[in-house]
């Protein structure tokens, strides 16, 4: 048998370590480059047991409560709205310990169907059995699902980058202490895609989440995990970040209501990223829920003083429940296509359908174009996200596997600057949206050229604003991208997130509502699609929507900066006359 050594927990052979020392450097660079993938593998195993244990000790602690109460049906449990359910907790007819349990049974079968947990967070049960002292809280009882990013006290938030395992945050997020303070129980951590600048929701430490309505097909990103746990029934209410559609994104392909709030509405502090420092293109924290009801219910009880008093950042702006429910008609302007993606036919059959359904109601819809999206995207979206060429993003990615998901993103971004240049002049020609977004990946040359597109971002917003007060607007109707995805085209179609991307830009409250679902119709109609720029990524999107009869489709409610329960009003409206007009 071979003599064997350990060497900082990984186990050698003496033969290898000679043949390293005989044959010079090169060798030795070999054996530590071995040594690292090693240490690399170890990480990744370490993480997935972590997870798995947390599993099987919450599937223990159910069958424990199962065998020693009699529990009532689950499934009336869970298909309560969060309102609903919340006066039930708070008048005695449900106990939070009943609901809780029957949260955890149906999140575990979930994601064994979905894969969308990262770890079922087991402090969740000591908080249980004290969640009596917060039944004054707006959220009282409700078990709530967290995105992997939002730090929890004595937990990785890992982005699905290796280097930020094995990494616990030494508290919890403001967010969570404030959910905690309403009495909601944070009980699970979900899955994301690696380094989060991705709309797919696949990593190398946690694997690739599923859509709920159909295993073949991607549950978005970046806040997938929340939007295929939420969407498979697993969790009624959850919490995500928005950087160019991660909330809006997933929540369209999963069939549920996600809202982006003005950035800096609720508290980013304790939120990780892989790209932190960035302020060009601005990410924001929202909910995640079943209803846009919900969605107000969470922000009413996320904008409290406790809020205020824990991060003075954020400005003691309370829920305006006036706006919310106002019944006043609305002009509503709106658009069926941005000009720079064409939208698949569900998209542009879900903003039909809708507007009549608002006019019908009494509301104005009035026709409106977004200026300049072309340049926006490629000067000032994609130079502002990756104004340092990606470096950053890829730093977080060194040493470590690149998720396939992600792999067309990264092979873009690690050309050298001078081949993105060249390559650019020889495509724009033949394929100019290709060729502007590829030589915009190159960022900026210098800090002035920073301030000067930062400075571009403010006057490009006031632009958007004066077209919007042109038109008399109070809010804004448009397509939302989707049906949900084939897997492996998210990082081929960066395009796409058109859509979605330009309220992060301009920083515009903006939130999605399902409208109505794919059809046999619209699968006929993609067969003649042929895009706007007919260039290789009109037909990777035609690929990326194929086979989505019976998928959900959405529309997309924006309204002006810090007009939120404005967006949320409009979104309610969206989904009473959509539900009226079943």
């Amino acid at each position: 048998m071979e003599n064997r050594h350990v060497l900082f927990g990984v186990e050698i052979s003496w033969t290898a370590i000679l043949t390293a020392t005989t044959c010079g450097t090169s060798a030795m660079v070999v054996l530590f480059k071995w040594y690292q993938h090693q240490q690399i593998k170890k990480k990744i195993q370490n993480a997935r047991t972590r997870r798995d244990a947390t599993i099987q000790r919450a599937a223990y602690a159910v069958r424990q409560f199962k065998d020693s109460h009699s529990v009532t049906d689950t499934s009336h449990i869970l298909s309560l709205p969060l309102a609903e359910l919340i006066k039930k907790l708070k008048d005695g007819s449900l106990s939070p310990e009943t609901v809780f349990h029957s949260y955890m049974e149906k999140t575990l079968e979930v994601n064994k169907r979905l894969n969308c947990c990262t770890e079922i967070l087991l402090e969740s049960f000591d908080q249980l059995k004290n969640i009596g002292y917060c039944k004054e809280g707006l959220l009282y009882g409700v078990p709530i699902s967290i995105k992997d990013n939002l730090g929890f006290k004595g937990h990785d938030s890992s982005c699905g980058v290796v280097c930020k395992l094995d990494q616990p945050v030494p508290e919890d997020s403001v967010l969570v202490k404030v959910l905690k303070t309403q009495g909601a129980i944070p009980f699970a951590k979900t899955n994301i895609p690696q380094g989060l600048l991705n709309y797919d929701c696949s990593n190398p430490i946690f694997g690739q989440t599923v859509n709920p309505h159909n295993s073949l097909k991607t549950s978005g990103g970046s806040s997938g995990g929340e939007g295929a746990l939420i969407g498979g029934g697993g969790s009624l209410l959850g919490l995500g970040t928005d950087i160019g559609g991660s909330i809006r994104i997933p929540s369209s392909f999963c069939g549920i209501c996600g809202f982006k709030p003005t950035t800096n509405r609720l508290s980013g502090q304790g939120v990780t990223s892989c790209s932190k420092g960035q302020k060009a293109v601005l990410s924001s924290i929202g909910p995640m829920a079943r209803d846009v009801d919900s969605l107000a219910l969470c922000m009413q009880a996320l904008l409290c003083d406790h809020l205020f008093k824990l991060d003075p950042t954020v400005p003691p702006i309370p829920f305006n429940q006036k706006v919310y429910t106002c019944s006043k008609p609305m002009k509503i302007g709106y658009f069926e296509s941005d000009g720079y993606q064409m939208p698949s036919p569900s998209m542009k059959r879900g903003l039909r359908e809708t507007k009549a359904l608002l006019e019908r109601a009494g509301h104005t819809l009035v026709p409106f174009s977004v200026p300049r999206l072309s340049y926006a995207m490629h000067e000032l979206v994609i130079k502002g996200v990756l104004g340092d060429g990606a470096n950053t993003l890829l730093s977080h990615l060194k040493g470590g596997p690149v998720d396939p998901c992600l792999r067309p993103q990264t092979v873009t971004y690690n050309l050298p600057h001078t081949v993105k240049k060249i390559l650019s002049v020889l495509l724009k020609p033949l394929f100019p949206r290709v060729a502007d977004s590829l030589g915009a990946t190159c960022g900026v040359s210098s800090v002035q050229d920073m301030w000067k597109t930062q400075a571009a971002i403010e006057d490009y917003t006031q632009e958007m604003i004066a077209e919007w007060r042109k038109c008399e607007m109070d809010v804004l109707l448009c397509p939302m991208l989707g049906p949900a995805y084939n897997f492996f085209n998210c990082g081929k179609l960066t395009c796409a997130v058109s859509y979605t991307m330009i309220y992060n830009l301009i920083n515009f409250p903006a939130g999605t509502v399902p409208v109505s679902t794919v059809t046999a119709e619209d699968e006929q109609e993609l067969k003649r699609y042929k895009g706007h720029f007919g260039d290789p990524w009109d037909k990777q999107f035609v690929k990326a929507v194929t086979g989505a009869e019976g998928l959900p489709v959405a529309v997309q409610c924006v309204a002006l900066p810090w007009q939120d329960e404005l967006c949320l009003r409009l979104m309610k409206e969206v989904e009473r006359l959509v539900k009226e007009n079943k």
